[in-house]
């Protein structure tokens, strides 16, 4: 998807930046050394073939002058330190980070370079696969969520942004809203809704945060099209820049996109219900999400409507039912 987030690079600059991070090492001479992966919505990516074989992928991160959202701001450090962390674990198929720049000497943002995943994305097929191949699939997904959410933090909120931290996990997610609502008036976009409005409606279900003491690593991004797969196994899982300290219910497989159907995903997961409370964290998460993607939209500008159509109709189901509950 075209962005104007996206700090896209020649060949003869990713050229460069390989034979740092690799000991002078070459690029494959062929043409499809470097190939653009255009699937992600924020950072420039590359498929990049070495001269000794080896394959990686290369992330870039948005230039230090990009106009970004309050909770986008340094988050490929927080993607880096996310990867690294849940590697201590191997039940979770994390690609390895082979090489990390922030210094700015070889490129205006940082960079890293990571294992590249030997299998195909689940969003490019996961409608042709059996039925009781995707269910097995899902159950897989629900354990791997479950090992990265197990890890624990010491403050809730977002590594890149202290501005977004707190000790509490009500006055940071009402943190986190206030900051998406004032990124919202910088690019003058309008809602469905009033600002008060949406604010009020996360202030009146509130109380049912603070039944969340621990802060806990969360993906956040973790959707069909950020995990692989091979033989009918998940072999690996990226994205993690939007990871943060918060509530594992924040998980995307906690909202059921497209008419999905959860009950595998919790059963691998562990869960298998959710209480009153859990469900209006639930709601308000999914207002969060909502929030988050209408919001980028003028941001990064995309070439596409699919983006803001989902985020209204999302944001519209949920105010909905903040109201009425």
């Amino acid at each position: 998807m075209h962005s104007t987030t996206k700090n896209l690079k020649t060949r003869q600059q990713i050229a460069a930046m390989a034979a740092h991070a690799f000991a002078g090492m070459q690029l494959a001479p062929h043409a499809d050394a470097v190939q653009e992966l255009k699937d992600g919505w924020f950072n420039a990516a590359y498929a990049v073939t070495l001269a000794d074989g080896r394959e990686f992928v290369l992330k870039i991160a948005p230039p230090p002058t990009a106009d970004v959202m309050s909770y986008e701001k340094n988050i490929m450090q927080t993607e880096v330190a996310a990867m690294r962390l849940v590697q201590q674990n191997p039940a979770i198929p994390v690609p390895s980070i082979a090489f990390f720049d922030d210094t700015l000497s070889m490129c205006d943002s940082a960079y890293f370079f990571m294992q590249k995943i030997a299998g195909t994305n689940l969003e490019q097929i996961r409608a042709t696969l059996d039925p009781s191949i995707q269910a097995e699939l899902d159950r897989q997904i629900g354990s791997i969520m479950h090992q990265i959410n197990s890890f624990s933090g010491s403050y809730f909120g977002y590594e890149g942004n202290p501005e977004l931290r707190g000790t509490t996990w009500r006055a940071t997610f009402i943190k986190l809203i206030d900051a998406l609502l004032v990124d919202g008036q910088r690019k003058n976009v309008e809602f469905d809704h009033s600002y008060a409005e949406i604010r009020t409606a996360v202030l009146t279900h509130a109380a049912a945060l603070d039944a969340v003491t621990t802060p806990q690593l969360v993906h956040w991004d973790a959707w069909n099209g950020n995990f692989f797969v091979r033989d009918s196994t998940i072999v690996g899982i990226i994205d993690f820049e939007r990871a943060l300290w918060g509530d594992p219910l924040m998980e995307a497989q906690f909202r059921p996109f497209s008419g999905e159907s959860l009950i595998n995903f919790m059963h691998g997961y562990g869960k298998i219900s959710f209480t009153p409370a859990e469900e209006q964290r639930c709601q308000l998460y999914s207002l969060y999400l909502a929030l988050v993607m209408a919001i980028e939209c003028y941001y990064r500008n995309y070439d596409t409507d699919v983006v803001r159509t989902f985020a209204r109709q999302l944001l519209a189901t949920t105010m909905a039912w903040l109201k009425a509950n």
